[in-house]
């Protein structure tokens, strides 16, 4: 499954599903097929996931390169399990962090599932 999280401030932010849920709950939203991040939400949004950026950050410093995963599994649309390279939280994250802080600059809320 692949969701797009839209918003008339910027350019959208596909992820895979597994990726976009996990975002989900970081803001404090519930996982679901659709949804939408209110301009007031947006705020509060936005501080928890820089919170769990930075967390993911001091989790990984200091840390070499042979200590961290190489892969990680993911599920596919056929929900088969399978191996991918492993991706931080914060490089996952930022693209959707950067779409939630323009679109409060421009007093407009994020959507996926539309």
């Amino acid at each position: 499954m692949i969701v797009t999280f839209q918003s008339p401030a910027s350019g959208d932010v596909i992820m895979f599903g597994d990726v976009a849920q996990r975002m989900m709950k970081l803001m404090g939203k519930e996982p679901s097929d659709k949804g939408i991040v209110t301009v007031e939400q947006l705020p509060e949004a936005i501080a928890r996931l820089k919170a769990a950026i930075e967390e993911d950050r001091r989790d990984r410093a200091g840390r070499s390169p042979e200590d961290l995963p190489q892969t990680e599994k993911a599920e596919g649309g056929d929900g088969k399990v399978s191996s991918r390279p492993f991706v931080s939280l914060s490089q996952r994250a930022l693209p959707l962090l950067e779409l939630l802080e323009w679109s409060l600059k421009k007093s407009k809320p994020v959507v996926w599932g539309v």
